[in-house]
């Protein structure tokens, strides 16, 4: 089946394109070249890849580490596509062993049933973190790993944990190699690490850092730490929660300048739409107040925001060129997360899934032909 469409732009996820015509054979692009719109082809003003979300945690109803089920997940999913991202990473969070094998199994069950789904796979956010960065996440299960209990996650996430978050300092160095060498991409966050500790964890293979600022050792001109080690390793991507209260605009746009293309955009949304006013998990907890959710120790609990307030806030507060924020949305997180050759990008042989956008960046439309 053959399908063409009009985009006045193009943001390929390499370079943006004017007044293009997009064909599609079979759900994926076949072509991609400029012409004139004809009579009755349908035509969008902007045209990016479809945004990818490597970190969100709930949906407009459910909790997935609460309910680590296909319901929850697909309200993820949903909720995601109605904000204008086509491909999410479902997070669970630091919970007891048996929660994670079962939010696995979930999302082994939901992608084998939905494989046309943006959900490609989950984001394991602990339990292996310092407790002293620990943020919302709760005392009673944040842990050192075990051999077995680590071998156990990495067997059965096989295919299904894209992305898990350590905090290396917990680790042997055998721990995070057999880690490093399951094929799981490894992000480093809710650490203490030293600078050393961090560049020691960088030159074992660590790529990547989870929410850049958030629940990490800071930057300090005698104690460079984990922010200073990610600034310091050209090659090490950063994620970052541009909602003016996880991190100061100001912040941002600094790690902006420093980071460069490793730079890219994550919601960390506990819920999306603010429809969840409260919420108790167990000892967990979270308020929305003043548009933020907050647990009852006065730490964040999760972010507000959908990517498209992302990119949104990236260009029109941080100053982030329209094409560069894109691509912090598309690209950047789809290579950061080995899947550049999957989705990312508009080229011939890329899913027909794309994010359409006013350019007033308010809405933000998924496509999917």
């Amino acid at each position: 089946m053959s399908t063409q469409f009009f985009a006045e732009k193009v943001f390929t996820g390499a370079e943006v394109l004017f007044n293009q015509i997009i064909v599609v054979e079979n759900g994926r692009v076949s072509s991609v070249e400029s012409g004139t719109p004809k009579t009755g082809m349908p035509q969008v003003t902007n045209l990016a890849p479809g945004f990818f979300d490597s970190h969100i945690n709930g949906g407009e109803q459910f909790y997935f580490t609460e309910r680590a089920d296909q319901e929850t997940i697909d309200d993820i999913y949903q909720a995601s596509v109605h904000t204008g991202t086509a491909y999410v990473l479902p997070t669970l969070i630091t919970s007891p062993h048996d929660n994670i094998l079962k939010g696995i199994e979930a999302t082994r069950s939901y992608m084998a049933k939905n494989p046309d789904s943006g959900v490609l796979g989950m984001h394991l956010e602990g339990p292996y973190l310092n407790p002293v960065k620990r943020g919302a996440h709760l005392a009673a299960f944040v842990r050192k790993p075990t051999d077995q209990e680590l071998d156990e996650i990495i067997r059965y996430g096989k295919d299904v944990i894209r992305l898990i978050t350590i905090a290396p300092e917990m680790f042997t160095e055998d721990q995070l190699q057999m880690l490093l060498e399951s094929g799981i991409t490894v992000s480093a966050g809710h650490s203490n690490a030293t600078y050393a500790e961090a560049m020691t964890a960088f030159d074992q293979g660590i790529q990547l850092v989870t929410h850049l600022y958030n629940a990490m050792s800071a930057f300090g001109h005698r104690a460079p730490g984990l922010v200073g080690a990610t600034f310091d390793t050209e090659f090490v991507y950063a994620p970052i929660i541009i909602d003016g209260t996880h991190c100061d605009f100001g912040a941002a746009s600094v790690a902006y300048k420093i980071k460069r293309d490793k730079l890219f955009l994550i919601s960390d949304a506990l819920f999306l739409g603010q429809k969840v006013t409260q919420f108790k998990w167990g000892e967990f907890d979270a308020y929305l107040k003043d548009g933020k959710y907050i647990n009852s120790d006065g730490n964040l609990a999760g972010a507000t925001i959908s990517l498209g307030d992302a990119v949104r806030n990236a260009v029109e507060i941080i100053g982030i060129p329209v094409q560069e924020a894109i691509e912090m949305a598309t690209v950047r997180p789809a290579t950061a997360l080995g899947l550049q050759d999957k989705i990312g990008s508009i080229a011939p042989g890329y899913p027909a899934v794309f994010t359409a956008f006013d350019d007033n960046l308010e809405n933000f439309e998924v496509l999917r032909y």
